[in-house]
């Protein structure tokens, strides 16, 4: 199966899976407000025809690297169906992904425009817009199998963690996957890293929010310093990356 028949829709693997993800109703909530935001739109683009549905993760499905942000932004991956897409966010985030060799372009406006990662792979633990961009618990319980899923789907040897709920996230993963995650568990912080017998290397960083990249707390240059670090773990020989060869 080629790279592009696997996230095909209507495709095994990730594809027959993303067909899951992209009819999911389950969480109430967010499917009315998700819907809400697609019929009333922003005023920018009112001529768009929003995506309005749950969103698929996104890139190479051989990738060694997972970049796992939070949920759709309302106006970003709701309108265009892919996740960083669309929105200032995403322009930070694969501004710094380009210049890291994962992407093949800076920004990315809509699904068509040509973007491809290489060797990496967008994934979130909530799939929908939600209100305040804050899901709750149980929606974000409800995504739970879709995350495991689209992750054992990929031979992930490092995951990004975009913020402290994407790094929460991704330990709890590993300790349904059987992983022996230490209590108190490892804390998140930019630049934080865990490494877990079985599982595969976990990278922080700030989220690429505006929140984050307008006031400082996110530059650049914090976040080539991560990339070069996820890179270095990559390029490592395999013994070092953690326990990852568990998950190839």
């Amino acid at each position: 199966m080629s790279k592009r028949e696997a996230t095909e829709p209507g495709v095994g693997g990730l594809g027959a899976l993303h067909e899951e993800i992209i009819a999911c109703r389950a969480c109430p909530r967010l499917v009315e407000w998700r819907e809400q935001i697609a019929r009333d739109k922003r005023r920018a683009y009112r001529d768009w025809t929003y995506w309005g549905r749950a969103v698929p993760g996104f890139g190479d499905p051989r990738a060694r690297l997972v970049i796992v942000g939070l949920a759709p932004a309302a106006h970003g991956a709701n309108r265009t169906g892919r996740y960083f897409t669309g929105d200032r966010s995403g322009e930070f985030l694969l501004a710094g992904l380009q210049r890291a060799g994962f992407s093949n372009q800076p920004r990315s406006d809509h699904r068509e425009d040509g973007l491809r990662l290489t060797d990496a792979f967008i994934s979130a633990p909530c799939r929908c817009a939600p209100p305040d961009n804050k899901p709750l618990p149980e929606e974000l319980a409800r995504c739970t199998p879709f995350f495991d899923r689209e992750l054992a789907l990929l031979p992930v040897q490092v995951i990004l963690a975009l913020g402290a709920i994407a790094w929460n996230a991704s330990l709890a993963w590993m300790q349904r996957t059987g992983v022996r995650v230490p209590s108190p568990r490892p804390a998140f912080g930019h630049g934080a890293e865990a490494r877990l017998a079985g599982a595969p290397v976990l990278v922080g960083s700030y989220h690429v929010s505006q929140q984050n990249t307008q006031t400082g707390r996110l530059t650049p240059a914090m976040f080539d310093t991560v990339t070069a670090r996820v890179r270095a773990v990559l390029d490592a020989p395999r013994e070092e990356c953690g326990g990852a060869s568990l998950f190839a």
